[in-house]
């Protein structure tokens, strides 16, 4: 594995593993405590290490949170379903990419960047205003869901329109079914979430 320090300086082992430490501490801190341990300083301190190091490794909070979500995309890319390991079969391609959504949920990271996410500005001026790397890292991992959308159902015959408003709606309905099974509910998820596999495949035909 190679890395760089925030100077473009390249890590030694002992560096590599301060930089994985501190990205690591910040997943779990963003995935167990919420979008409030959005704080570096804590961060650092959970980590047991100097702010210096901090910027020695990011440069600001603005690196930190950009180094994150690249990890983050990273791991969704090799967790991701891949076009040749899906079925040809309609259902079972939507309920590939449904069960692959559903289970990134439960992943620490996945929970680290959807609390990160809301702790960020909501207008995308001020986001790029206040954490310019961070903004450019939220655009690449969304076009990269575009991207690996469009090679799973890019072969279908169906609208534009249609793929669109689905790649736009999944992720907000699987977050709310999964949100609705952490809560007491006699809602069954599993019955609800092969529903929306149901619903997504007669949409799309």
């Amino acid at each position: 594995m190679v890395g760089y320090s925030a100077q473009g300086t390249r890590l030694n082992r002992r560096g590599l593993e301060s930089r994985r430490l501190i990205l690591d501490v910040a997943i779990r801190c963003l995935a167990e405590r919420g979008p409030e341990s959005a704080n570096v300083n804590l961060i650092a301190r959970e980590a047991g290490v100097t702010w210096g190091t901090v910027q020695h490794h990011f440069g600001d909070t603005d690196g930190v949170w950009a180094a994150l979500l690249e990890h983050a995309h990273q791991e969704s890319r090799e967790t991701f379903p891949r076009r040749s390991a899906v079925s040809a079969a309609l259902r079972p391609r939507v309920a590939s990419v449904v069960n692959a959504i559903w289970a990134a949920y439960d992943q620490p990271t996945v929970q680290a960047v959807m609390n990160l996410r809301l702790a960020l500005p909501r207008d995308h001026d001020a986001l790029a205003e206040a954490f310019p790397a961070t903004a450019e890292t939220l655009k690449a991992w969304d076009e990269g869901w575009s991207a690996r959308w469009d090679t799973l159902f890019r072969d279908l015959v169906t609208s534009s329109t249609k793929l669109r408003r689905l790649q736009s709606l999944l992720p907000a309905a699987l977050h709310g079914l999964y949100l609705t099974g952490q809560m007491p509910t006699f809602t069954d998820v599993e019955e609800g979430r092969k529903g929306l596999i149901d619903a997504i495949t007669c949409y799309l035909r």
